[in-house]
């Protein structure tokens, strides 16, 4: 008869190598499972060069849908910088150079208690001084570090949902063009027109 023991001991053996095997070694890293908040990029070609923005997806993330469905859509290509504040903001995207106002969904709400503040090189939505929640699809730079803008117990803040990552010095040049009147608006509108020519999500 054959003795099962030199089997029984290499099964035992065999069983003990897979737990080992099936364990990582103790100093491998663990898995990642967390890849961190998402921060979609969006390209700004511009007649004066061209502004990379990096948004906040999570941390203003109505503002950041209603931005992206503008982009989408198109509505930003062809449009312009019309209002430039020395040393304030730079706000485009509603007007076309002949001063036509485009056509604009309804306000999105009002995310400025977000924690983001108005700091130089942020974008932020434009919207009427007396509805907070009347953002629709102009926006703003801040040329420098705007804290009247942001949020404080008594009143609403504008709602700041990224900030530029490429073409700072871009955002200096629009805000350094020569200004005056134009189409509706008395002052602060650039001589020349200054003029988003692509504006498109970056893959």
């Amino acid at each position: 008869m054959i003795s099962t023991r030199p089997l029984i001991a290499l099964f035992a053996l065999l069983a003990v190598n897979a737990v080992f095997a099936a364990d990582p070694a103790p100093d491998a890293p663990p898995a990642a499972t967390d890849q961190g908040p998402k921060h979609t990029r969006v390209r700004i070609a511009t007649n004066l060069g061209v502004i990379v923005v990096e948004l906040e997806d999570e941390r203003a993330p109505l503002t950041v849908a209603n931005f992206l469905q503008y982009v989408r859509e198109g509505h930003y290509n062809g449009t312009t910088f019309h209002h430039v504040a020395v040393n304030f903001v730079v706000q485009g995207g509603g007007f076309t150079p002949d001063f036509r106002k485009k056509p604009a969904r309804d306000g999105v709400f009002n995310e400025s208690g977000n924690g983001l503040k108005n700091a130089r090189g942020t974008i932020g939505m434009a919207r009427g001084d007396k509805n907070p929640h009347s953002a629709q699809a102009q926006f703003f730079f801040n040329l420098t570090d705007n804290a009247d803008l942001d949020p404080l117990p008594t009143r609403w803040g504008y709602a700041v949902f990224g900030h530029i990552v490429q073409g700072l010095d871009v955002l200096d040049r629009i805000g350094n063009v020569a200004t005056g009147a134009g189409g509706d608006f008395k002052e602060d509108v650039p001589v020349k027109a200054v003029i988003m020519e692509k504006v498109e999500i970056v893959p």
